[in-house]
């Protein structure tokens, strides 16, 4: 008996035969693909070896080529350099605030120690160059606001220069000297006059050749007050004197020696020296000068006295005279004028300077100088006192 589709597998026989095929044509195409796809993994692996180890080989191409262009390092003296491990004094540790070794800085804020040594040393140059300036400013040697005096008992002593008092300007550069006299010259014109001071000490005075000897002034003692026995006399000088220097045509001026120490008693020398010029009046064209000393070695009646107390008695005299017509001065030598009286006081009154130097150094105006007591003067013998001034009085 024959079974439905039995026909029909009869007929179908070749096809499953071709479909064999073509699976196992699929499956050898497929392994193909797998294996070459292995294949393919296997050379990929090999080519990235193959790069690794070209750059290996570069790498140590490289190296080789570095060490024959850098040869080997020799040792240095810096690399032996063991200062690191020591504390450089000023260097603070950021956290503690204390001295801290190089050493135990961080690398990158440690300072070379030449460098450390080189900025140390130039602190140090600064500190000193600031101290110099500032012992210089206060040098009163140097400062230009002090001058130098010698006090009675010979110590010096360093006297401020007061703002107030007007400074001379004198350019000793124009001073010229001739046969030992002094002359302040500018283009070749005199502006100055030559004067001597005589007193009874002096001696016989020969007032012509005083003249020919190109005096153009006297400045003569006409008396004074003892300084111990505090009596009022007349220099035994003073008529012959004044009467010889009119006769040749010097000019004249006067001096006084005061020990007075009430105001009694410089209304007493006032008094004595307009009533001893009376019949010389018209002849003094020069000023009355002041004359208070200390006494060397030995006391007198002014040295109870204070500043302001000589100052008063300075300013008494002064302007007694300058109340009787005359031109009033006031004489001393440079610790007397800076330190003995108030000149602040006296500023209205002409200066009398006393100082044997070549320049004087006081810092203040005045009109006339005696610059020499131990000159050579033809008509005086002996010793000479020697004066310039600055001022000519008899042409006012």
């Amino acid at each position: 008996m024959k079974l439905p589709g039995e026909e029909e597998s009869g007929r179908g026989g070749l096809p499953v035969f071709y479909m064999v095929i073509a699976v196992t044509v699929f499956m050898m195409v497929l392994l193909l693909m797998i294996m070459k796809s292995n294949n393919d993994k296997k050379s990929g692996s090999d080519y990235l070896k193959e790069i690794q180890q070209q750059k290996e080989e570069m790498a140590v191409l490289e190296a080789e080529e570095q060490e024959v262009l850098e040869p080997e390092r020799k040792l240095r003296a810096e690399d032996l350099d063991f200062w690191d491990m020591y504390p450089v004094e000023g260097e603070e540790s950021e956290e503690s605030g204390e001295e801290a070794p190089l050493a135990t800085q961080p690398a990158a804020t440690q300072k070379p120690v030449q460098s450390t040594f080189t900025e140390r040393a130039e602190k140090e140059r600064e500190e000193r160059e600031l101290r110099e300036q500032q012992e210089a400013q206060n040098d009163p040697a140097t400062d230009g606001k002090h001058t130098l005096v010698t006090n009675p008992d010979g110590t010096d002593e360093w006297v401020l220069i007061s703002p107030y008092l007007t400074k001379n300007n004198y350019d000793f550069t124009k001073m010229e000297e001739k046969a030992g006299l002094k002359r302040y010259m500018e283009n070749g014109k005199e502006l100055s006059y030559v004067g001597a001071d005589i007193s009874k000490q002096t001696g016989t005075v020969n007032f012509v050749s005083l003249k020919a000897a190109g005096v153009d002034y006297v400045m003569i003692r006409l008396g004074g007050r003892g300084y111990s026995s505090g009596r009022v006399t007349l220099d035994e000088s003073f008529k012959e004197n004044i009467e010889g220097a009119i006769a040749e045509g010097i000019d004249i001026g006067i001096y006084f020696y005061s020990q007075a120490i009430t105001q009694e008693e410089v209304n007493e020398e006032v008094n004595f020296v307009v009533q001893n010029l009376e019949p010389y009046r018209a002849h003094v064209k020069y000023p009355i000068a002041f004359d208070m000393e200390f006494v060397a070695n030995d006391e007198a009646r002014i040295d109870g006295l204070s500043t302001d107390d000589r100052t008063n008695i300075a300013i008494s005299f002064l302007e007694g005279v300058k109340a009787a017509g005359y031109v009033p001065m006031i004489y001393g030598d440079k610790e007397w004028l800076l330190k003995e009286i108030d000149l602040t006081k006296l500023q209205d009154y002409d200066v009398w300077l006393t100082q044997e130097s070549d320049i004087p150094d006081y810092p203040y105006e005045y009109a006339m100088w005696q610059y020499s007591t131990k000159g050579v003067l033809n008509g005086v013998k002996g010793d000479a006192n020697l004066n310039i001034c600055f001022i000519g009085y008899s042409q006012r």
